[in-house]
């Protein structure tokens, strides 16, 4: 089978690879959908800063570099291994992709997301979305409902991401909150905020297409923090007032330092974001106000729930910011996304 394997920094190759047998308790997946996430850039440009340590064998998995890549994937179960029922066959999922160690407190707790040494299906594991067919465990899939279609089933990963993090902030209801970033998990944000029942969801975004692109899904408090008087302009569009909580799914140092002044005292800044760049921080602005960190990763099985309930009642639209390519366009979407072009890749893989 057609499979794309990361090798090392900056080397993504098409390849063809044997095609994998389910073993027990585990599910054979014709690949619908993968998406281009992130994360995957920061794998193909800077794996020293993605998360994941590709010159030892995984601590989880023990995978080793070459690696299948994608895990924001929706398919088909073709095959089940012993346990697994025959029904299974025929069923559209998304996958939850998380690999914890299994023993940790985190995991202990049944929140495999948090484990510090957790992976992902795609990430550092026996496969990935960008190929053919992939084998995965019974207990990651989750089955898609009728009026939620393969392509919809892929980005059940990123706004699940999103609906995460929107939760681990707490109760937002009648609320004003900041996104800073405009991406994927930016407009996933903006859609999981205001489902959750944020009043107001701002989001600040420096390029004018992926403004567009929200105003285009139906975000009227749009900000662009380049603007001479960005400051200013953001005040204003929050109506004078502080942000109970911001969110940053940019992994921008100086525009997470420019908009946490604007953080209420006793608010929540949530970083969803990976940094590739540390960045100088001055906690003082923490301390008055007693305002507060977090950090987010991934997502729970309950996440997923869900988003997929929400996709299924209609609350997301893939127009106007979803494209599609081919399994053979994989390296060069990485490029066109880090350039600035398109907001969210899809790769059709039987295309």
């Amino acid at each position: 089978m057609r499979a794309i394997r990361f090798h090392g920094k900056h080397d993504l190759r098409l390849e063809e690879v044997p095609e994998p047998t389910p073993g027990a308790g585990q599910v054979k997946l014709r690949i619908g959908y993968a998406g281009i996430c992130g994360s995957d850039l920061h794998t193909y440009y800077s794996p020293e800063h993605s998360g994941t340590d590709y010159t030892v064998p995984h601590p989880v998995t023990g995978a080793e570099l070459p690696q299948i890549l994608g895990h924001e994937f929706a398919g088909e179960v073709v095959d089940v291994g012993s346990g697994v029922s025959a029904e299974r066959i025929g069923q559209r999922v998304a996958v939850w992709p998380i690999y914890g160690c299994g023993h940790c407190f985190a995991c202990d707790g049944g929140t495999d997301n948090a484990c510090i040494d957790a992976t992902f299906h795609g990430v550092a594991s026996d496969g990935g979305g960008f190929s053919e067919f992939t084998v995965v465990p019974e207990s990651q899939l989750h089955v898609l409902p009728a009026k939620v279609d393969l392509k919809l089933g892929a980005l059940v990963e990123p706004m699940a991401v999103a609906w995460h993090a929107a939760r681990a902030a707490g109760d937002l209801r009648d609320r004003s909150v900041l996104v800073i970033g405009g991406g994927p998990i930016g407009i996933g944000l903006w859609h999981a905020l205001r489902l959750q029942g944020a009043a107001q969801v701002v989001v600040s975004e420096p390029s004018a297409g992926r403004r567009d692109v929200l105003a285009g899904l139906g975000a009227e408090l749009l900000h662009d923090p380049f603007t001479p008087d960005a400051a200013d302009e953001l005040g204003r569009i929050a109506g004078g007032g502080p942000f109970d909580a911001i969110f940053d799914a940019a992994g921008s140092g100086p525009a997470l330092n420019n908009a946490l002044p604007r953080l209420r005292p006793l608010g929540t800044l949530v970083v969803v974001a990976l940094h590739e760049k540390a960045f100088d921080f001055d906690p003082t602005v923490l301390v008055l106000g007693e305002r507060r960190v977090l950090g987010v990763h991934g997502y729970t099985h309950e996440d997923y729930d869900q988003v997929i309930d929400a996709m299924s009642a209609g609350h997301y639209r893939t127009d106007g910011w979803v494209e599609t390519a081919p399994l053979t366009a994989v390296e060069s979407s990485i490029h066109g996304l880090r350039n600035g072009d398109g907001s969210k890749i899809l790769i059709e893989v039987a295309r």
